[in-house]
């Protein structure tokens, strides 16, 4: 009805299962590129004879490029509508991202991840929302599911698509990965929702501060749980490339034990999407976080060496990805005027929470070496599965 509409809504015209894979598609686009930069690291340690801290601070960098502007651009979509957000996101990190291999020092390299992370930051809170769509009631797990398994599939081809683009064209060979976002952005901004259309008549969603402040109740629990696990995953994904090279591997080796990870996360994801539908989420949470710590510490100790070790690795990162969509889902719920926001509070927010500590595991891995600072890191994990288990989560819970 006019003036009652939410931007959260999508029209009863447009199928909800066209509107999943288009932004499932762009996800899967879109966090290739998030994944480009760690398999590559050694490499632009020694192009540019940067240090172990140095080569951490890049990739925290972009990881806070692409999450702490998060809520903003969710409030941004949720006001005046989420399409041209979702597009130009992707379009604007894939531009960046590929274009690295051009720069001729550290600090242009910086402002370029810089600015390929502001795209991803743009993108992910449209995209979530789209997928989720709370307002279309029970289901929402399965269909964040479909839009995370996309980001999944991208971010586990992410590394061995700029490896091979390096071994083809060197460094400068990466420009090339931008040509599937140029490409599809027309498909994905004709096949989304107008976003004039999805805001008229509505009703102005919370501000980004109205929301953060609702971190002093259950949505600061998920937030908690979201940046501790991010932490853990970032650790991993920055560090084992630079643990295989430190202890003699090629690059390619540290390309397929991230591979191997995230392509994990792919399956992860679409099974915490089916559960979060059908049991407690809470508990659901309890459980993965439990497990991914002993998976993540046997994962970098045993590295990608042997078959166990790459099964290790495995279970890491589906584990790991499985907390995502009760985790987004919980947080939609709780504030539905509020979904992008909330999804980049508990997405953006809390990613950038957690790469700010591999910071901090870059600076000790100088000292200790890197595998020594990443299992010092993973037990953190233990935080999380504590979280859940916080009485606050017990509110009216679709899924137990």
């Amino acid at each position: 009805m006019p003036g009652t509409a939410s931007p959260n809504l999508t029209p009863a015209t447009i199928p909800a299962t066209r509107i999943a894979i288009i932004v499932a598609v762009a996800h899967l686009i879109n966090d290739a590129y998030a994944s480009v930069v760690p398999p590559l690291l050694p490499r632009i340690m020694n192009d540019l004879d940067l240090s172990i801290a140095a080569a951490a601070t890049l990739g925290a960098s972009f990881a806070i490029a692409t999450a702490i502007p998060q809520p903003f651009f969710g409030y941004l979509a949720d006001r005046f509508g989420r399409r041209i957000f979702a597009v130009g996101g992707v379009v604007t990190s894939a531009v960046f991202v590929s274009l690295i291999g051009f720069a001729p020092s550290f600090w242009p390299l910086l402002l370029m991840l810089v600015m390929g992370g502001l795209g991803g930051a743009a993108f992910h809170p449209p995209g979530a929302s789209y997928a989720v769509r709370v307002g279309a009631g029970r289901g929402g797990g399965k269909r964040y599911s479909v839009f995370s398994f996309g980001g999944a599939v991208g971010y586990a081809a992410g590394p061995l698509v700029a490896v091979a683009l390096v071994a083809w064209g060197g460094m400068k060979g990466l420009w090339v990965a931008m040509l599937p976002a140029v490409l599809f952005a027309p498909v994905f901004y004709r096949g989304l929702p107008s976003g004039r259309r999805e805001t008229r008549g509505a009703t102005p969603p919370p501000t980004p501060a109205a929301v953060l402040r609702r971190l002093a109740g259950p949505l600061g629990i998920i937030f908690g749980i979201s940046a501790t696990m991010a932490f853990v995953q970032r650790v991993f994904l920055t560090m084992e490339p630079i643990i295989v090279a430190d202890m003699g591997g090629s690059e390619s080796l540290g390309a397929a034990a991230l591979s191997v990870y995230l392509g994990a996360q792919a399956f992860g994801t679409l099974t915490g999407g089916f559960l979060t539908d059908r049991v407690s989420r809470p508990r659901l949470l309890f459980h993965l976080c439990a497990w991914a710590l002993p998976a993540h510490l046997l994962a970098v100790w045993l590295g990608p060496w042997t078959m166990t070790g790459m099964l290790a690795i495995a279970a890491a990162g589906f584990l790991g990805m499985a907390t995502l969509p009760p985790i987004v889902v919980m947080a939609q719920e709780m504030y539905p005027r509020a979904a992008g926001a909330s999804s980049g509070i508990v997405m953006g927010l809390a990613w950038a929470v957690g790469a700010l500590g591999v910071m901090v595991t870059g600076a000790v891995a100088d000292v200790t070496g890197p595998q020594a600072a990443a299992l010092m890191s993973l037990p953190v994990a233990g935080l999380a599965a504590l979280l859940a288990l916080h009485p606050g989560l017990k509110y009216d819970d679709p899924g137990a």
